[in-house]
């Protein structure tokens, strides 16, 4: 063990990761970006992204915006303020249309560092990349879209930013063509299904994702988020076909029930994490219980918990809870669930879990160097001796900052604060169980 000091307390473990993102800030006349890893030699798991949400500007300013939220400290407002110029200035460069890696997290950004600052620049730029984005849909099949992939990686995700951006920049047709986006998707026999082969050459080629991010579980989400909505049955009946499929093919006991990454030939491969695994697959089953009422889908998503939970994780790694920290497929985003069924369910004992992650998250963090906390990792599974640290949201410590601040907002019921979720969180903004905002005691 190191003998530098330890942060005591997830908030503390936040502002420790912001030193180090600090540390990576690149100032130029655009604005501000971050190196995806400012090691001297350091590599990074996802380069090549600067604007994105999942590993570039994008999400280090939601971090920066939560993270000036949580102390008051003006100065990280002002980091946020920067990186949402750098945003504004540079939207028009990114071809890619998508959520988590493209110009839809852009607007998600805007728009919220917009709101939070006051800076009509970015709102405007917010809204004008918005603009594009429905300027550049197409038909397809028969419907509209923009890359023909169903799952949140692709015309899932944007419909998502594009529901976002119709409440909080005030345009309705955001909606409009949202909506008639999904209904294309409505339209598919088990909607998210994408094979291996070309979409990832990881699989193969007959290889179903049942997952979140690339896969049934995150576009029956989408379509849970649309019936919403709409309260169109269509949706619903769609979104109960995705969320079907994904019950047939897991394996469940008595109390609990894990994913398979994929089938037929991976059912024994239960990924835990947000992107593949339970604790993304868990959100759609809870949306579909939001939109409902239906206690069996909450049945489910406890199912899932105590899953990850039995697996023994933390610390326990499994084959599909490796060496892995951030919110895409490691212990942040398992945070991020327990935390949220806790504000859900106001059941203790996902918040004790909860805690146990931050304690495991904040052991692991390097910050030896004086220069902040960073997290090494093995990103990808199947290359374990590839391990590096980043800045960004999904893939580092911007992310892996948010999660803890997300955990210390969970206990503050005299003081509640509003959180910065993704528009595929369905649990509430402020996490606090609902018995506890009625009694008026926060």
């Amino acid at each position: 063990m190191s003998s530098w000091p330890r942060a005591e307390t997830p908030i503390t473990a936040a502002i420790m990761a912001a030193r180090w993102v600090r540390s990576a800030a690149v100032d130029d006349a655009l604005g501000r970006h971050w190196l995806a890893n400012p090691d001297p030699r350091g590599q990074s798991a996802k380069a090549g992204q600067p604007s994105s949400l999942y590993s570039g500007a994008a999400g280090i300013v939601l971090f920066f915006l939560e993270l000036a939220a949580a102390t008051g400290h003006e100065a990280y407002l002002e980091d946020a303020k920067a990186g949402a110029r750098y945003l504004a200035a540079t939207w028009r460069d990114q071809a890619d249309l998508t959520f988590y890696h493209g110009l839809a997290g852009s607007v998600f950004a805007m728009a919220e560092a917009g709101w939070v600052t006051g800076d009509e620049y970015v709102t405007d730029s917010a809204r004008a990349a918005a603009d594009q984005i429905v300027r550049s849909v197409r038909p397809m099949g028969d419907g509209i879209g923009w890359t023909g992939d169903p799952a949140q990686r692709g015309d899932g995700g944007i419909v998502l930013a594009l529901l976002h951006a119709a409440g909080s920049l005030g345009v309705s047709v955001y909606e409009q063509v949202a909506v008639e986006a999904g209904e294309r998707i409505a339209g598919l026999a088990v909607p998210g299904h994408r094979f291996g082969g070309d979409s990832c050459a990881d699989l193969p080629v007959d290889a179903v994702t049942p997952g979140f991010l690339s896969g049934t579980a995150g576009t029956a989400f989408l379509l849970a988020r649309l019936y919403g909505v709409t309260r169109d049955e269509r949706f619903l009946a769609a979104a109960r076909r995705g969320a079907d499929f994904v019950r047939t093919i897991s394996a469940v006991t008595e109390k609990c029930s894990l994913v398979p990454h994929h089938v037929p030939q991976g059912r024994g491969l239960h990924y835990l994490g947000f992107c593949s695994g339970s604790a993304g697959v868990a959100r759609m089953f809870y949306e579909l219980h939001r939109v409902t009422g239906d206690p069996g889908d909450l049945d489910w998503v406890e199912r899932l918990a105590h899953g990850i939970v039995q697996s023994g994780v933390p610390q326990r790694h499994t084959p599909g809870y490796w060496n892995v920290a951030c919110q895409c497929c490691g212990a942040a985003g398992i945070l991020e669930l327990f935390v949220g069924l806790w504000a859900a369910t106001g059941r203790e004992q996902y918040l004790e879990f909860a805690r146990s992650l931050a304690e495991n998250l904040i052991g692991r963090a390097t910050g030896h160097d004086e220069t902040g906390y960073r997290w090494y990792q093995a990103y990808r599974r199947l290359r374990p001796w590839d391990v590096t640290a980043d800045t960004g949201y999904m893939v580092g410590a911007a992310g892996i900052g948010s999660a803890l601040l997300h955990l210390d907002a969970a206990g503050l019921s005299n003081a509640p604060r509003r959180l910065i979720l993704l528009p595929d969180n369905p649990f509430p903004a402020i996490p606090l169980p609902a018995a506890v905002l009625r009694d008026g005691s926060a």
